[in-house]
């Protein structure tokens, strides 16, 4: 072939002979294929498509590029944000071939538009979003009666669901009959129908993620480019007029994470017999996770200042019952005072049965908040420094973070948002020496605090404190000051609680959850269930199975006869911040179980945490069973949680935690 305007288009493309002769790909330049959308799919369709040759395109799409592009877009980069999504696909597209010859809708495919769109199209490749159905029927509609072959490929999971729709086979919407439907079941509709058999199911790991009726769904660049591939292969066939095409009621649908291929032929589309049950399960399974979905996340909050994004940061620290004790007051553009809330009782213990040795879990917590927002400032390449302006009644802190130009950020600071207790069972594999020496790194490297981690590994060591807890839990039950903030603690509504520790999130068989709700209501009716039932069913289920599914019980020492003061109570809450973003890094769970050191702790005090005689007892005997177990009272015992390795499990469900602005107050 003879080259034009100095572009050698034969070399370019030699490559492609061999899988297409000479002729073909002399078609293939000739031919002009119809693109609505350039993000996801649509802009990785145009790429391989120019790369096997074809000569002219129809490009469509009014949206500009976004961060939350950047997962799977081929044209979505730091250099082309805000840039529209078809004039930077028309020059990448132009860069591999720049003869093209190219028409672009740059506000996308108006309704009325339709027929300009599809003019001289040999082929239409469907890359809307998935949820523009309303367009997307009108041009599958008006492609038919033109003569248009049309393919349609999803990226679903790591794979691709694909479809073709020839003038002369089954249209798109006798396949998917959407006319006369609501948009959520039009959604529901045509979701079933590229993936009639659903192959991305047995490794969908966050169902929740989709939501159609926030017109959400995650995506991945894997599944784009299977879609790209398939996409190529099928213009080939079309375009040529090779034979082999099995359009609609044929369906295909490869997962490349299964490895495994499902070719579907629907004969009455989504209105068979098979599949009009399919759409009645579907629809009950839709409608339940529609009530079970998280609320919307918020939205981002334009031109936060670098300290406002430490302290959103920040917010995700630790702190018992998610009561996130604490208040944040900017003073400057450096500074930011920390105050612990005021106590409800004389001291910081308040009347708090599981607050011990003036509130010492309080304080370790505020050592973690500490130890998370110097986490945070490095991602502003800025250190963190505090100081203490005064400990009584409850502690204030003046924290100044530093410019520090050039600051590497810390190794930890993508795992502040994603730590979070999981109190149901692990996988019992043991902790690795690799994992053990990652875990002792943060105690080893501490300034101001002095802790010796013990790992309780074995099957009898994780029973005995599997056991500690469980006589903590009989007692915390029995015991009516436990019982408000047992009430106040569980939010019974959402699966994620901005204040709160949600139902689900209990670690009970949700067969448990109605009656633990209606004892709850009353301290007389959780009283009675105590007498009738006993508390074993629910140390069972909290404290000794879940003890025992674990790698082991981790411990933090102090030295015997210490008494740490403020300091070092923040020195030891930052330390054991790092153990669990840590544990968070390398793919561990963790679930403190402060209880037993509580109960203990009030046991060997012989503190008057109860007025019954009879708990007072047990917390005595507790405290001895302590100390025989571990080797050390409680209060050698700044820690102690259970660990391993989390079992595959649906997430959703966690404490989150409440917005900025009603953590910050005036200064």
């Amino acid at each position: 072939m003879a080259q034009t305007r100095g572009f050698p288009y034969d070399l370019a493309f030699d490559r492609n002979l061999g899988w297409l002769t000479a002729w073909e790909q002399a078609v293939l330049r000739a031919r002009h294929v119809a693109i609505a959308g350039m993000g996801g799919v649509g802009g990785v369709h145009l790429l391989t498509l120019a790369r096997l040759g074809i000569g002219g395109f129809t490009l469509a799409d009014f949206d500009a590029y976004e961060f939350a592009n950047f997962n799977r877009q081929v044209g979505a980069t730091v250099a082309t944000l805000g840039q529209p999504k078809t004039e930077v696909m028309a020059g990448m597209a132009r860069a591999i071939n720049p003869e093209l010859r190219l028409r672009r809708f740059d506000s996308g495919v108006a309704p009325d538009a339709v027929d300009d769109f599809l003019a001289d199209a040999d082929l239409f490749v469907d890359g809307f979003d998935f949820f523009e159905l309303d367009i997307r029927r009108r041009v599958f509609a008006r492609a038919r009666a033109l003569g248009i072959p049309a393919v349609t490929a999803a990226p679903i999971g790591m794979g691709v669901g694909y479809l073709v729709f020839t003038p002369d086979g089954m249209s798109f919407e006798d396949y998917f009959g959407l006319d006369g439907r609501g948009a959520d079941e039009q959604s529901l509709r045509f979701l079933m129908g590229l993936v009639p058999r659903p192959l991305h199911r047995a490794y969908l790991v966050e169902p929740m993620r989709i939501n159609l009726p926030a017109r959400r769904g995650p995506s991945t660049a894997a599944a784009v480019q299977l879609c790209a591939g398939v996409v190529g292969a099928v213009a080939v066939k079309v375009l040529l007029g090779r034979p082999g095409v099995k359009p609609a009621p044929w369906h295909h649908h490869f997962d490349a994470y299964r490895d495994r291929m499902a070719v579907t032929r629907l004969r009455h589309g989504l209105d068979g017999p098979v599949q009009r049950l399919k759409l009645r399960l579907a629809r009950g399974a839709y409608a339940r996770a529609v009530r079970a979905a998280p609320p919307p996340p918020d939205p981002p909050e334009v031109g936060r200042t670098p300290l406002e994004e430490i302290l959103n940061l920040g917010r995700w620290a630790p702190s018992g019952d998610n009561v996130q004790p604490w208040r944040f007051a900017i003073l400057d553009e450096n500074t930011v005072r920390v105050r612990l809330l005021p106590p409800p009782g004389p001291d910081l213990a308040g009347a708090n049965p599981y607050e011990y040795r003036g509130g010492e879990p309080t304080l370790l917590a505020l050592g973690m908040l500490l130890e998370t927002l110097r986490i945070a400032a490095t991602g502003w390449e800025r250190t963190a420094a505090w100081q203490i302006e005064a400990e009584a009644p409850a502690p204030v802190l003046r924290v100044r973070f530093t410019p520090a130009p050039g600051l590497a950020r810390d190794r930890l600071l993508p795992f502040i948002t994603l730590r979070s207790v999981d109190r149901l069972p692990y996988r019992r594999r043991p902790l690795t020496a690799t994992e053990r020496a990652a875990l002792e790194v943060p105690l080893a490297t501490a300034r101001g605090a002095a802790l010796r981690p013990e790992w309780h590994a074995t099957r009898g060591a994780r029973l005995a404190l599997a056991r500690l807890n469980a006589r903590a839990t009989d007692i915390r039950l029995r015991a009516p000051e436990c019982f408000p903030i047992h009430q106040h603690m569980i939010d019974w509504q959402r699966r994620q609680s901005p204040d709160r520790m949600p139902s689900r999130a209990l670690g009970l068989p949700g067969a448990m959850l109605p009656m633990m709700r209606w004892a709850m209501a009353d301290w007389r009716r959780m009283r009675r269930m105590n007498r009738l039932l006993g508390t074993g069913g629910t140390a069972l289920q909290t404290d000794i199975l879940p003890g025992l599914a674990s790698a082991a019980f981790f411990v933090a020492r102090r030295a015997p006869g210490a008494e740490p003061g403020l300091g070092t109570l923040l020195a030891e809450g930052a330390a054991l911040q790092r153990v669990w973003l840590t544990a968070t890094r390398l793919g561990l769970a963790m679930q403190p179980t402060l209880a037993m050191i509580a109960f203990a702790e009030h046991g060997a005090r012989n503190s008057d945490f109860t007025a019954d005689a009879a708990l007072k007892t047990k917390a005595r005997a507790l405290a001895e069973a302590f100390r025989a177990t571990i080797g050390a009272g409680p209060e050698e015992c700044a820690f102690v949680a259970r660990i391993g390795q989390p079992r595959p499990r649906i997430a959703g469900t966690r404490s989150v935690r409440l917005p900025l602005e009603t953590l910050i107050e005036p200064a």
